[in-house]
């Protein structure tokens, strides 16, 4: 099996230069973390939301620090929760003016076979992963139709195709924002905005790896064709790239963010 070593850091082009962006579940190390500092090095302004509050403020704290206190604002946000929704996108409104970009990072996992999982596991995953989602894009299509345009990208998962024991919850809520991807990109292609997603296999943070067995990574991290896990970072660039004018024709599309082999 080949063994690459993670390439370089990609530096900031500007891609994002004066948009704003909303962000969820961006507190800490893991895909939404990563957006969010490549939105800002890619010249948007950002607000940041995660339901963890004290790992959220931390997080604001670091970024404004590096990038100014006016680039990066952040709210609480459970995605669980109709109010808290509409109370984030009214917020990047009034703080920044617009809305252009939605992150959709927000998800849940957890291990259960299908034949003792709870009913309350299943829907806890459901509302947090594809509900959750759903409930933010139907805000941010709400002022992206008013405001004339915008772009959405969704993070699903390699799971919403491929099989893997005790995540029947999970793939499914995957395979569902598949779906709502495809979808609302139809619906909202008349007023002028792209709805994408991205499908990343293993990317792997310091959270993943407390709740996750090293025997399962390694297992995992074997089938990738480079014989290594993504780096955060490595979605998030692709996440800028949806985001940004270079995507411009793209919009429905579901891309794979993965070294998996077949």
């Amino acid at each position: 099996m080949t063994n690459v070593e993670t390439p370089p850091y990609v530096p900031g082009h500007a891609l994002l230069d004066g948009r704003t962006a909303v962000i969820t579940a961006a507190a800490g190390a893991g895909i939404g973390g990563a957006t969010a500092r490549r939105f800002l090095e890619e010249g948007a302004r950002v607000l940041v939301s995660d339901a963890h509050a004290r790992r959220l403020e931390e997080c604001r704290a670091a970024l404004a620090d590096e990038f100014g206190q006016a680039s990066v604002t952040a709210l609480p946000c459970d995605v669980t929760d109709e109010t808290q929704v509409r109370a984030l996108f009214d917020t990047a409104v009034r703080e920044h003016g617009r809305l252009d970009v939605v992150v959709n990072n927000a998800g849940l996992g957890g291990t259960a076979p299908l034949a003792d999982m709870t009913d309350e596991q299943w829907s806890r995953v459901l509302d947090v992963t594809l509900n959750g989602t759903f409930r933010c894009t139907r805000a941010a299509l709400r002022l992206m139709r008013a405001g004339g345009g915008g772009v959405v990208v969704n993070n699903a998962s390699v799971l919403g195709w491929r099989a893997q024991a005790g995540q029947a919850h999970y793939a499914a809520a995957k395979a569902g924002v598949m779906a709502l991807t495809r979808c609302a990109a139809v619906e909202a292609a008349a007023y002028g905005v792209r709805v994408n997603a991205v499908s990343p296999s293993l990317a792997v943070h310091p959270h993943l790896a407390k709740v996750t067995s090293a025997e399962l990574l390694e297992e995992l991290t074997a089938r990738e064709a480079f014989g290594r896990y993504a780096r955060p970072w490595e979605v998030a660039n692709v996440i800028v790239f949806l985001a940004s004018p270079y995507s411009s024709y793209m919009t429905g599309e579901v891309v794979s963010v993965s070294g998996q082999h077949p």
